[in-house]
This record gives C-alpha cells, structure tokens and sequence, in this order.
C-alpha cells in the first residue's frame, strides 16, 4: 500500500480505495492529497454514500438563489470548494444510477453547473474514491456503470483487512495506547506477557476502528500501569 501511495500520489491519476469497514481508506487519501502537488490546496471530503437524491446534486454541484424553496442565497458545491485541490468522495458504491450518469458527466466536462444556473463552472479538482463494496458488486452493470468505474479507477488501492496485516496489530497497539494514556492523563503503560498474542488471536471483523475502541476501553479501565491479556 505504501509503496502505490508514493507512486500515485504525485500524480493526478484518479484513485480508488478498495477495503473494509474501518481499515483505514479516509488515511489512505488524507496520504495521497499530502503527498501530492495540490497539498496546500483544499481537501475536501464527501459521503456521497449518506446523501439523499435530493441533497445530492445541491451538495456536490451547489446552487444559486431561489433554485428551490430554502435557496435564500448563492452556495458553491463540493465540487468547487475543491478547486485546486483534491476531492474525495467516500462509499462511492452507494450512489444510484441516475447520480452515477450526473457524476460521469462532470467528471468527463471538468464543469459544474449549479442548480438554478445555466452558466457551466469550470473545476479543476484531483479525485479520489473510497468503498467497501466488493470489487465484483461494482462490475454488475445493472448496480454500477462501467464507463464510471474506468473514469474514477486509474489505479486502485486495496486496504487489507487488519486480520491479514501481520505486525500491524502490535504498531497500532502502541500507537493507540500512548495516545489514550496522554488524553486520560495516565501513565505509560507497559504490555504484559500474552497481551499482543491475545489481539492478534481475535478477527477484529471491525478492523483498525475496533481495534482503536479496544484499547481505548483497556486504558481507562486498566488499574497500575500494565495491559494484561
């Protein structure tokens, strides 16, 4: 993962981030941005998974007033807030047909145009994507357009999940644990024997999120300054 991040990430190849729940692909695209040519210029972050079809297009595409009841003035969508920079648009294979064909539209004119507008915005923005979905759901065509899957996949980038990560449980662990004990003021913590064994035992179906909220229960409920299995 980290070496395609630091191929890709200079680039302006657009990139979808492949994995499971809680693995960690908000980091993943967080790394791309910041390790990219448009790192002083905005990020901007959309679950386009959450929105209703209604809010879908004011909210990536914005709107001028009086385009509907509660328009009372101007606002700039996602799509230009990003302007210059990167956008990322998060649960990518939850959108419906008819917002896949809007999508694709903008993403091949490289322009916007705002709901009660008929004048096209040009936006120059770095895409990146995110799902949990399986790489086989989105081949269905009758679930996800392929001619939208070429345009947002140039590269992908699976997130393993944390069960198939090796050593990464006993990093995160410590990583995790320093940060717990410097937020709820306690003292460094040491691991007693069969603590990292215990962990890597358990299939963590929540991945890297559970594995987080695991340990940041074992600290405050931790008596002395050693993590016993």
């Amino acid at each position: 993962v980290f070496v395609k991040i630091k191929k890709v990430a200079p680039t302006d190849a657009n990139v979808l981030i492949l994995g499971e729940n809680g693995t960690g692909k908000d980091l993943i695209a967080r790394a791309l941005h910041d390790n990219s040519n448009r790192r002083n210029q905005p990020f901007v972050k959309v679950d386009v998974g959450a929105l209703t079809s209604s809010l879908f297009e004011s909210e990536l595409f914005g709107y001028k007033k009086g385009a509907f009841t509660d328009a009372r003035e101007d606002r700039k969508g996602r799509f230009e807030a990003a302007h210059g920079g990167t956008l990322f648009l998060d649960e990518i294979g939850n959108i419906t047909l008819g917002q896949q064909v809007r999508l694709l539209t903008v993403l091949q004119n490289r322009q916007v145009t705002p709901l009660g507008s008929n004048t096209p915005v040009p936006v120059d923005i770095r895409l990146l994507c995110a799902t949990n979905i399986d790489p086989k759901t989105l081949a269905d065509e009758q679930k996800f357009r392929k001619d939208l899957i070429y345009r947002i996949n140039t590269v992908d980038i699976i997130v393993p999940p944390l069960r198939d990560r090796g050593t990464d449980i006993t990093a995160l662990a410590h990583h995790f644990v320093a940060l717990y004990a410097e937020k709820y003021n306690k003292t460094n913590f040491s691991f007693g024997s069969g603590f990292i064994s215990k962990l890597k035992q358990h299939d963590f179906p929540g991945n890297v999120r559970e594995l987080q909220y695991v340990l940041e229960r074992a600290v405050i409920m931790t008596d002395g300054s050693v993590l016993n299995a």
